[in-house]
């Protein structure tokens, strides 16, 4: 029976529902020590020193300073950041000192007992600030980078367009809120190597940072990935930072070192989505027929560089949305401010820039007085057509079936025209006499694209890598597999999956193939777990390897006789290890120029349509999104029901971004870092959710067509509330999230 295609149950899910799994702060070593990180309470300084109160007892706690490390760099784009801050403080939260003991109260109090004498400096909390240089934090202009996109003439195909439309869309910080916050376990061996147990996506990223901070060469470095509670992008960067820190401390003390932040450091001091102002101006004709579109993107990247240059690019280059355009000018830049450094998130810039695309959409058909669902059918993208960067779409482009499956699915004609309070797109008071309606219904939609894998020549910088091994079972004597790579399973079920795509290659049942734990001891480097690439583009390699063992076995029993498992125990006997690794790559004909920022920005993309229906309230204005439909793209669903949960997971995610989560930053600090007061959504939350999954295979995807999935869900949620409540009040709002004080100030204006 074939595996592929079917929801079977997921190896690692009874060791987690049942509490089994260990995650790391389940783990330990002889003599741990707790580590904790004394943090700058300002946003800008220089710091004098680190100053121990002589009066506090010291005994048995170690203290590390900058003075401490060897390379004090961050290894990452730019190696800006200090893994302690030395001389300049650049944010509120940054890392100063380090202090382990064996008791967690008393490494507390011996924090409250280190002082940071920090000269404050006027710091730069704005982007608007940035760049008119009130200060300069960053470079000649604090600008991390900039992005240019054209296609055509803009400008001139705007001026000669009938319909001409202008709009700025904004969006906030958010946080990940993972369930498990992050946590590391770190030791150093007698021969000087490293060792660390994280929390985290991409074990190679902390590779590579303890290398270069400690001088270490591959082989006396090893990261292991524990069972890990979520990350969402959370866990991309940030846990190199963390393991820098608990091995610096664990070298000072001769002893391992455990280090686990609660809920509000996580939210202090850790990487968020960067906040967004995108404005856009549009030219098209009067039945709405999309010419000519200029985009100018400014993303918030925080004190320092990060992911944001990557992040910046995916999201100018998904700024013209799933729509045709024959001429299109972006410009992006991503600015320094001293505020945490943002980065990874969910969706890698796209949700931002697509939010104000999609709000665009409606401010169109709002002006012509079109259905705004209609509006997008009519230039969605088709096979033939070109993005902003020239790439001519060859196959797997199912966003018209997308659309037209959630427009059915959701009975959006009849929705749309049913009576409702504010049907006409008008907030109306009752007239004299009369009982207000308290509530309104509304219905609303997005459309939305994704590149799954890496931007334009990334995979083949990385060279996803991954093994699979001929293993002898001790206790049956038949043939067993085993799985190596650096992908991690975060609880998006890329274990079960692998396990999918590898059994279904080797014509194996699937409980005779393992997953081995990815350490980097043990495991080829896979490339980081990101960009909606783990299935598509490291499924595809280990859909390869495991093909080529199969062969390797079949070739063997053809050769010689008798039965597959014969077969693979003779190569066994004769070779004592069989293993088939393969490397990446990439489908002929793609091409992508970096410079100019033309070419394939990916092999392919996902695509998607939402459709929210909301409800809300007319005296306190809150909302609720009582349906959400969606239909996704996905090439082929290799684990059904894992496809759903990842696509409503995304949509409760953005439902969340767009209602309810609020980070609040005053003078660079964070100052609701609990989740008492940063609020985001419970199970009562979620809405009743439809989700279709549309099959479009791509034909270098791995079981059939596979593409990514992982960010897509994202992308699509919040414009699609944003819109239903328009829908239902006539209230507009172009800025994230709709809050009750928000949408009741914009009512005001409505009913003026």
């Amino acid at each position: 029976m074939a595996l592929v295609g079917r929801s079977v149950p997921r190896p690692d899910g009874p060791a987690k529902v049942t509490g089994r799994a260990r995650y790391v702060d389940d783990v330990t070593r002889p003599g741990t020590l707790v580590g904790a990180t004394l943090r700058s309470t300002v946003a800008r300084g220089r710091l004098r020193g680190i100053v121990r109160d002589p009066s506090f007892d010291w005994t048995g706690l170690t203290v590390v300073t900058a003075e401490n490390v060897p390379a004090n760099v961050v290894a990452l784009i730019e190696e800006d950041q200090p893994v302690l801050a030395s001389d300049d403080v650049r944010h509120a939260g940054e890392p100063l000192a380090l202090v382990a003991g064996e008791d967690a109260l008393r490494v507390q109090r011996a924090l409250q007992h280190l002082r940071a004498d920090i000269e404050p400096l006027p710091p730069v909390l704005t982007v608007a600030d940035a760049l008119s240089r009130t200060a300069q934090i960053y470079g000649s202009d604090n600008v991390f980078r900039t992005v240019h996109i054209a296609k055509g003439d803009a400008a001139a195909a705007i001026a000669a367009c009938p319909v001409q439309l202008s709009g700025t869309y904004t969006t906030p910080w958010q946080e990940h809120i993972y369930l498990e916050p992050q946590g590391v376990l770190a030791f150093w061996d007698e021969g000087g190597g490293a060792h660390v147990l994280s929390s985290c996506q991409c074990p190679y990223y902390i590779h590579k940072g303890i290398k270069r901070t400690f001088g270490l060469t591959d082989e006396r470095v090893d990261v292991t990935q524990a069972v890990t509670g979520g990350g969402f992008g959370g866990k991309e960067e940030y846990p190199t930072i963390l393991a820098l820190h608990a091995l610096l401390l664990a070298k000072a003390s001769g002893r391992p070192v455990k280090m686990i932040y609660d809920r509000k450091e996580d939210i202090e001091a850790t990487t968020k989505r960067h906040p967004s102002s995108v404005s856009i101006t549009s030219g098209c004709d009067r039945d709405g027929t999309l010419r000519a579109v200029s985009i100018r993107i400014v993303f918030d990247g925080g004190a320092y560089v990060t992911l944001s240059p990557v992040v910046l690019s995916r999201g100018a280059l998904h700024a013209a949305g799933a729509y045709r355009w024959e001429h299109v000018a972006i410009e992006a830049q991503a600015v320094a401010t001293n505020t945490p450094p943002n980065g990874a998130f969910r969706g890698f810039g796209a949700p931002q820039t697509i939010w104000a695309m999609e709000r665009h959409m409606d401010r169109i058909a709002r002006t012509l007085r079109l259905d705004p669902l209609l509006l997008r059918e009519r230039n969605l993208l088709r096979v033939g057509d070109t993005t902003p960067t020239g790439q001519f779409l060859k196959e797997s482009v199912g966003v018209a079936r997308c659309v037209e499956e959630a427009k059915k699915a959701s009975r959006w004609e009849e929705r749309r025209a049913s009576p409702a309070p504010a049907a006409s797109g008008m907030f109306r008071l009752p007239p004299p006499g009369a009982v207000a309606a308290r509530k309104a219904r509304g219905i609303g939609a997005s459309v939305y694209l994704h590149g799954a894998g890496f931007t334009g020549s990334g995979e083949l910088a990385h060279r996803a890598r991954i093994a699979v091994d001929l293993l002898a079972d001790p206790k049956t004597g038949r043939a067993r597999f085993r799985v190596r790579g650096g992908s991690t399973d975060i609880g998006q079920g890329t274990e079960t999956v692998f396990r999918q795509i590898a059994a279904e290659a080797l014509w194996v049942s699937m409980d005779r193939v393992e997953f081995a734990t990815p350490s980097t001891a043990a495991v080829p480097d896979s490339g980081p777990t990101v960009a909606s690439r783990t299935v598509m583009v490291v499924g595809g390699v280990l859909e390869a390897a495991a093909r080529s063992l199969f062969a390797q076995i079949e070739g063997e029993r053809q050769q010689k006789g008798g039965s597959f498992e014969d077969a693979a125990r003779r190569l066994l006997a004769a070779h004592g290890t069989v293993t088939v690794e393969r490397e990446y790559e990439p489908p002929p004909g793609l091409a992508w120029d970096d410079a100019t920022y033309r070419g394939d920005a990916y092999p392919v993309y996902g695509w998607g349509c939402a459709i929210a229906e909301v409800e809300v309230d007319l005296d306190t204005f809150e909302t609720s999104v009582l349906g959400l439909w969606s239909a996704h793209d996905v090439g082929k669903a290799i684990h059904p029901t894992n496809c759903k949960g990842q696509i409503e997971g995304g949509l409760l995610q953005a439902i969340g971004w767009a209602l309810q989560e609020n980070l609040v930053m005053r003078e660079g600090r964070v100052v609701n870092a609990r989740l008492t007061d940063y609020v985001i959504p419970t199970i009562l939350d979620a809405p009743r959710f439809t989700t279709l999954l549309v099959e479009d295979p791509f034909s270098r995807g791995p079981g059939g067509g596979a593409k990514g999935l992982g960010e897509i869900p994202m992308d699509g949620g919040a414009p699609a509330v944003a819109a239903a409540v328009e829908h239902a009040t006539g209230i507009v709002c172009d800025d994230l999230p709709l809050l009750p004080e928000r949408l009741f100030a914009l009512s005001k204006e409505t009913r003026r």
